[in-house]
């Protein structure tokens, strides 16, 4: 199904440049984009501009393959530009690689004409007219193409509504969730960071009639964001601040906290830097958490991490992981002795501390600023999902980093460090139950992670979340190592999964 033809004006260098950008942010690998149009009309001038914003390098050498037909740049999204007009028959097409070429990554084809019945029936046709810096664009596309573009352009909208209409617009990540998020560079000042978060739609209801996001409390909008970016920066933490929002379309303006992390430059993790983040979560754990947060007109109701959410994660494990480690099915069986255990150890969990519980409080998501001091050195992100449970979810995050490996016995120091930090704050503290609840969660976890990993994998098309699992099955077979969970632990080893008992 295509989408409406849509027609733009390109009043100089510099909008056919901006509109290049939006381009270059909505394509994704397959994406084939024919350019037509006379000799001059801006076909080259376009392809170059998105080469260049794709590769972050505003001086990039990107020539027409006038007379050698293709080039190839290896970006971040593979691009080939070909250029048809010395070939003399629809047939070199395949010689050129196309195919190759779009199996990993996008292409641009200058004057497609010359071999338009052999390009794919996806192909996206922009056609571009006039002469001199004004330029009229005609694009063609299939509907899947149009709803990104449009997308990208409205944050260019919502740019220019922050007065960062002509700002340059880089691509900085996505994660695993439908989010993305830009580097904004204006003409003036320092880069801020543009998150790109849609509305995410309810999935297929699972159980009692609700879908997954919901049973689990994720974020379905970027109203929790704001909501507890503010709370954190209330209480002093370096949270970034909201500089622009559009709550409804899902556009977020923030401030850049930085780009250094709290690993060291072998990528490892530097003791020191995560020293202050478990300071900075004893601190934090000190505070009465949030229940219900005003922001824009509306409330934002934090919510808890329940027991139905937490089962509902670990079921990702016997889901996803545990069929795929196999190649099989687990068993009805199998699955309803895997919950039971779980549910007797979430109703341990039924006296343990609540504190706000920021779920995914680890490397990538922490950021060192070496120029501040204090708790302001560590900036925090990513906290959308943020609910009110167990204290040791948050310890376990830093001390089982899903990212990188945290050696056992730093991991054993920040645990005692925490431990020390509470103890001192709060004298009845009970260290007993904290350690117990630590086991519970990280094991909680791990298992969730699992299942996630796989997931991304087998559902989304990201095999590259697999590299993390032989370290998530080695954290959970430390947290099994507790005394409460020696059920769960034989459960293990029946399975397969971890060292066999010895």
């Amino acid at each position: 199904m295509a989408a409406a033809p849509v027609r733009l004006e390109l009043t100089d260098l510099a909008a056919t440049v901006r509109f290049a950008e939006d381009v270059a942010l909505a394509l994704k690998p397959g994406d084939c984009l024919c350019l037509s149009g006379d000799l001059g009309a801006g076909k080259s001038t376009f392809a170059r501009a998105l080469i260049r914003a794709i590769a972050d390098d505003p001086e990039l050498e990107a020539p027409s393959p006038t007379f050698t037909l293709v080039q190839t740049y290896r970006l971040r999204l593979p691009v080939a530009h070909l250029d048809l007009y010395r070939i003399g028959s629809p047939d070199e097409l395949d010689e050129l690689g196309l195919d190759d070429a779009l199996a990993e990554g996008a292409a641009l084809v200058e004057w497609p004409e010359k071999a338009l019945e052999r390009l794919p029936q996806d192909k996206i046709l922009m056609r571009f007219d006039g002469t001199g810096d004004i330029r009229t664009l005609t694009l063609s596309a299939p509907a899947d193409f149009g709803t990104r573009l449009a997308r990208s352009r409205a944050a260019r909208k919502f740019l220019e509504d922050a007065g960062l209409g002509t700002a340059a617009r880089r691509h900085l990540q996505g994660d695993a969730s439908s989010r993305t998020y830009e580097m904004i560079h204006p003409t003036e000042g320092n880069p801020v960071i543009l998150m790109n978060a849609p509305r995410r739609p309810d999935g297929p209801p699972i159980r009692d009639g609700l879908p997954y996001s919901q049973i689990a409390h994720l974020a379905e909008d970027v109203v929790p964001f704001v909501a507890i970016a503010t709370w954190l920066r209330a209480q002093d933490l370096a949270a970034p601040e909201i500089l622009a929002q559009d709550l409804d379309q899902g556009f977020l303006l923030v401030e850049n906290l930085g780009s250094a992390g709290i690993l060291d430059a072998e990528g490892r993790p530097d003791p020191e830097r995560y020293g202050l983040a478990i300071d900075v979560l004893a601190d934090l754990h000190f505070r009465q958490p949030p229940h219900a947060l005003p922001i824009d007109g509306r409330t934002h109701q934090v919510p808890a991490y329940d027991a139905r959410a937490m089962q509902i994660e670990v079921e990702l494990l016997t889901d996803w992981y545990l069929p795929w480690k196999r190649g099989g099915a687990v068993s009805d069986d199998e699955r309803q002795a895997f919950l039971d255990l779980w549910r007797g150890l979430f109703a341990r969990l039924d006296s343990a501390e609540q504190t706000l519980v920021l779920r995914d409080y680890h490397s990538p998501n922490l950021i060192w600023r070496d120029d501040r001091s204090g708790f302001d050195r560590l900036g925090i992100i990513d906290f959308q999902d943020a609910m009110i449970g167990p204290s040791a979810y948050d310890v376990a995050s830093l001390c089982q980093d899903a990212r990188v490996t945290v050696p056992q016995d730093l991991a054993d120091l920040l645990l005692d460090r925490y431990v020390a930090a509470r103890l001192a704050g709060t004298p009845d503290f009970d260290e007993k139950r904290f350690r117990e609840a630590y086991a519970i969660m990280a094991a909680q976890r791990a298992a969730k992670i699992l299942g996630i990993f796989v997931r991304l994998k087998q559902r989304d098309g990201k095999p590259g979340y697999l590299r993390h699992l032989p370290r998530m099955e080695a954290y959970i077979s430390a947290s099994l190592a507790h005394p409460v969970l020696q059920p769960l632990r034989f459960w293990f080893t029946q399975a397969g999964i971890g060292e066999p008992e010895s």
